[in-house]
């Protein structure tokens, strides 16, 4: 397994936790979720399963979120 992706803190978790508890996307909020789990020290496996995702998904997740900050963490839609 290679070296775990960094993610960026330019958000603290708590604040992840408070915009996930108000967002209306059922899919960007488990998102948030997971990172804040994971920013907060859970490994990857588990920050993803307390937030009802695949480590995968949380890894992918991670990627668009350190690109792009909190909107590459909702779906983009179809061409």
């Amino acid at each position: 397994m290679g070296a775990a992706l960094a993610i960026r803190d330019d958000l603290r978790p708590e604040a992840l936790r408070r915009q996930a508890r108000r967002e209306p996307n059922r899919r960007a909020a488990p998102r948030m979720l997971a990172i804040a789990n994971a920013l907060d020290g859970l490994s990857r496996a588990d920050a993803a399963r307390l937030a009802g995702m695949e480590r995968q998904a949380l890894r992918d997740a991670v990627v668009r979120y350190n690109a792009e900050g909190l909107s590459g963490l909702y779906d983009r839609p179809c061409a």
